[in-house]
């Protein structure tokens, strides 16, 4: 009488069979590798994984693995900075992988950020006077009128207008980090 296999029988008979190639091998290595720096990419930038515990999870690593989760790192945190959040952390986290204080890339970083911030700060002020001015023509006015500047056509295309500005100079700075 035959005998009765089990599907999972059946697929590691199977699986007996095929034979993974050196480039294939090597493509599932650089795939996990990347998995493992997208994982502390993420749980560092979140918050609940402090800095001190990344490197020593890098640190932990072997030969080429720890320089190509380092590597990884390094551009997603560099790719990542922005204009828009607090970039401190992600600023520490470039200066730990370097292994060196960013000085005047970081100062220069601080620099467009808060001049960026600043005039964003005037355009929504303007706004908001205009705002004001119109409403007080209509008849509405007083100390509850609070205008929503941000939401405004005249707001979003001014912000729009210096985050391109700024945006120019602060891929300098990115460029800047990758090269130092």
């Amino acid at each position: 009488m035959a005998e009765i296999k089990s599907a999972f029988e059946l697929a590691m008979e199977k699986s007996k069979r095929i034979v993974i190639s050196d480039e294939e091998r090597e493509k599932f290595k650089q795939k996990e590798i990347l998995q493992k720096a997208m994982s502390l990419f993420h749980r560092y930038r979140e918050g609940p994984l402090s800095l001190s515990e990344i490197l020593k999870e890098i640190e932990r690593m072997k030969g080429e693995t720890k320089a190509l989760v380092k590597e990884s790192l390094l551009s997603q945190w560099i790719d990542t900075l922005s204009l828009d959040d607090d970039q401190e952390r992600l600023l520490m986290g470039i200066e730990s992988l370097k292994g060196r204080s960013l000085g005047e890339v970081r100062e220069r970083f601080h620099y467009i950020l808060s001049q960026c911030s600043r005039e964003k700060e005037q355009v929504k002020e303007k706004i908001g006077a205009q705002l004001i001015k119109t409403l007080r023509r209509e008849g509405i006015y007083g100390s509850a009128v609070d205008p929503h500047v941000e939401g405004s056509k005249g707001c979003q295309e001014g912000l729009r207008a210096i985050e391109d500005r700024f945006r120019q100079k602060f891929e300098g700075i990115k460029e800047a980090l990758k090269k130092s």
